[in-house]
């Protein structure tokens, strides 16, 4: 059963665990179960995705249950009237505040504005050498997209080399391996932790947020046992 955030009569959102695809992907044919198919036989009727979600991102995922719904939360997301939110877990120490302006190319060369802001929340330096280095340094981060590219902040971080843990393939390939040998670690630590928006129908201020995964949870617990790093 997928964990249901909010529901009424236009509107559903549900908590989209790691490695569930949104819809049928011909770039995915290994995948047997998607988020649309899931919460429509849950519901018992049919739903309308409104904006999209990696499938390695975990997190809140908005649905429709009406084509005129549909129609308006896609509107408010194309006109940056909805505000998103995710927490991510990165390589190094990341700037308290940061703001990255930097244009994504598509897959058939269009050239697209795409603009990140992050906040840093914590930092760690766990004794953990890779490398050259004695020890490990690490920053959980909350982010928000200005715009809705697609891979926008995977792409982002990777750039000014601050890649998400677990990224594959905008991130470091070294400390994948590491997450994996020394924690047991191989899913990427990206999460939509929450959205606001004005609702399309009942014009009512909406704040739909969504709790971390056990396993992303579980990694935090362990840099904060383990961190040397004193601010």
């Amino acid at each position: 059963m997928l964990e249901i955030l909010y529901q009424d009569d236009y509107l559903v959102a549900i908590n989209k665990p790691h490695g569930l695809l949104v819809h049928r992907s011909p770039i995915a044919a290994d995948a047997s179960e998607f988020a649309i198919q899931l919460l429509r036989d849950q519901l018992g009727q049919k739903v309308y995705p409104t904006h999209r979600l990696d499938r390695k991102t975990s997190g809140v995922l908005l649905f429709a249950l009406d084509e005129n719904s549909n129609r308006l939360m896609q509107q408010d997301f194309m006109n940056k009237k909805v505000e998103k939110n995710y927490l991510a877990f990165v390589r190094g120490f990341t700037s308290p505040h940061v703001t990255i302006d930097y244009d994504l190319t598509t897959d058939d060369g269009k050239t697209q504005d795409a603009i990140t802001h992050f906040t840093t929340i914590e930092q760690f330096e766990v004794p953990v050498p890779l490398g050259k280095h004695h020890s490990s340094r690490y920053s959980f981060i909350s982010v928000n997209p200005e715009t809705g590219r697609m891979h926008q902040i995977r792409k982002h971080l990777a750039h000014i080399f601050h890649p998400i843990i677990g990224d594959r393939p905008h991130g470091c390939n070294k400390q994948n391996k590491l997450f994996l040998e020394t924690w047991n670690m191989n899913k990427m630590l990206l999460h939509a932790n929450e959205i606001r928006f004005t609702h399309p129908i009942t014009k009512v201020q909406q704040h739909i947020k969504a709790e971390m995964s056990d396993e992303f949870t579980r990694i935090l617990e362990l840099m904060r046992s383990q961190n040397e790093f004193k601010s």
